[in-house]
């Protein structure tokens, strides 16, 4: 791999938030608002939306009304909405005229074809597969078990240095640490530095003035940063024997050893993001949800052999990615519209989770569901997240041990949420633990 870094003008989100209109206060006042308006005028692609957490009743008019459905963004341009589930799935699965390469624009609604870096989920067959395949023996299922008492042992040391009858935050005492732990191990990075991976996936996917990164050139210093670090972890694990790690992997995979640099960078962030965010904010969204819905909350108490299904449950509620982007190769009719080549086409997994003809009371947090898994929030199909069934591990092991130690973890203030169309995560829970078993 050369050594040469690969030069780009800005981050995916190359723009502000101060470009989109200020959204409704209340939920109740976006319903107002997304009936009101003619369809037409309905742009759910507006960051301010997600941070207010009123984007539902947009995309809830949609799947009524235009569940695909064509919208001019002031930033993004022109682009379609996919809201329904199971169109969704028939997208995803169509990779033959919706294609994910990073040359056409790659998989968020922001990125371009001169921003989005390549990566093996900003890929096409057959050279996705077989990047997907490098990396695939890190979550297999022996490899899990293997981890599993590791996760277990810092999730119970993290829970019990937690302070009891004083307020503090639920993101960076608990969700951010345990994650950034287990991907730290994952990369073999040091432990002493991880807090430098959380970092790089919150600027990676910044909205410059939404709180992490100021301005655009500010992504380029912080991202040249990561990539030369993890550009030095290449070379150095590429020297020695394979290893059981991301980077070695990657190192010594016959069909990845001798990528450039750029699509290494691509891929350094995918993994950053998709080891941090996913279960990071599914961890948070767990405990929202359930002080949200306290009758639910007291059933997992009760019965904690349902903390399995809660967790698919949350995983589907939180869906911490809103959406995946694809782009038409050639023109197609779908859903009754013409979609036109060169179109972006935006599969709203937020949307889709909440989709009434698929799933029972979506609108509902019910932890004892009949089929917990029956979401999207992974995606579908080939580009389904490679690691999934990490994340419910990780989700499933902190629950298992909070149960053990505190009748209730209470939230005690509003969240505060990320400007993102992309990333539906979290910047900080207050909470407060009246009191240990």
């Amino acid at each position: 791999m050369t050594d040469t870094l690969a030069t780009r003008s800005g981050p995916p989100n190359n723009f502000s938030i101060d470009g989109f209109p200020e959204p409704p206060a209340t939920l109740e006042a976006a319903r107002e608002h997304a009936y009101s308006l003619p369809l037409a005028q309905i742009d759910v692609a507006n960051p301010k939306l997600f941070h207010a957490d009123v984007v539902g009743p947009y995309f809830e008019r949609l799947r009524r009304e235009d569940p695909v459905h064509y919208a001019e963004s002031p930033t993004f341009g022109g682009y379609w909405s996919i809201t329904r589930y199971n169109d969704i799935v028939a997208v995803e699965t169509n990779h033959q005229q919706f294609s994910s390469d990073a040359a056409l624009g790659g998989i968020t609604i922001s990125a371009t074809s001169n921003t989005a870096l390549p990566m093996f989920i900003a890929m096409d067959p057959p050279k996705h597969d077989v990047q997907r395949r490098a990396v695939q023996p890190i979550v297999m299922p022996t490899n899990l078990r293997n981890l599993e008492p590791l996760i277990r042992s810092r999730a119970a040391a993290i829970l019990d240095d937690l302070p009891v009858g004083v307020e503090f935050d639920w993101v960076d005492k608990v969700s951010i640490e345990l994650t950034a732990m287990t991907l730290a191990t994952l990369m073999e990075f040091p432990q002493e530095q991880r807090r430098k991976l959380t970092r790089w996936s919150d600027v990676a996917t910044a909205v410059p003035g939404g709180g992490i990164i100021d301005r655009p050139e500010q992504w380029v210093e912080e991202m040249t940063e990561c990539f030369q670090t993890f550009q030095a972890l290449w070379h150095e694990r590429a020297a020695g024997p394979p290893g059981n790690d991301l980077i070695s992997m990657l190192a010594h995979g016959a069909e990845t050893r001798n990528m450039p640099a750029y699509e290494f960078q691509g891929n350094v962030v995918l993994l950053i993001v998709g080891g941090n965010d996913t279960t990071r904010n599914s961890i948070t969204g767990s405990v929202l949800a359930l002080n949200q819905n306290p009758d639910q909350y007291q059933k997992l108490r009760e019965r904690p052999e349902l903390v399995a299904s809660m967790v698919s449950e949350t995983i589907r509620w939180q869906t911490p990615l809103a959406h995946m982007r694809r782009t038409a190769v050639q023109d197609i009719e779908f859903g009754g519209k013409l979609i036109r080549k060169g179109d972006k086409v935006v599969m709203w997994y937020l949307s889709g989770n909440r989709d009434e003809s698929v799933i029972e009371r979506p609108n509902e947090y019910i932890i004892d569901r009949d089929r917990p898994r029956q979401h999207i929030s992974f995606g579908y199909g080939i580009h389904r997240c490679v690691g999934n069934r990490l994340a419910e591990l990780q989700l499933r092991i902190v629950w298992e041990e909070i149960l053990k130690r505190f009748p209730v973890i209470d939230v005690v203030g509003k969240p505060e949420r990320v400007y993102s169309t992309f990333v539906r995560g979290f910047r900080s829970l207050p909470v407060r633990i009246p009191r240990r078993h």
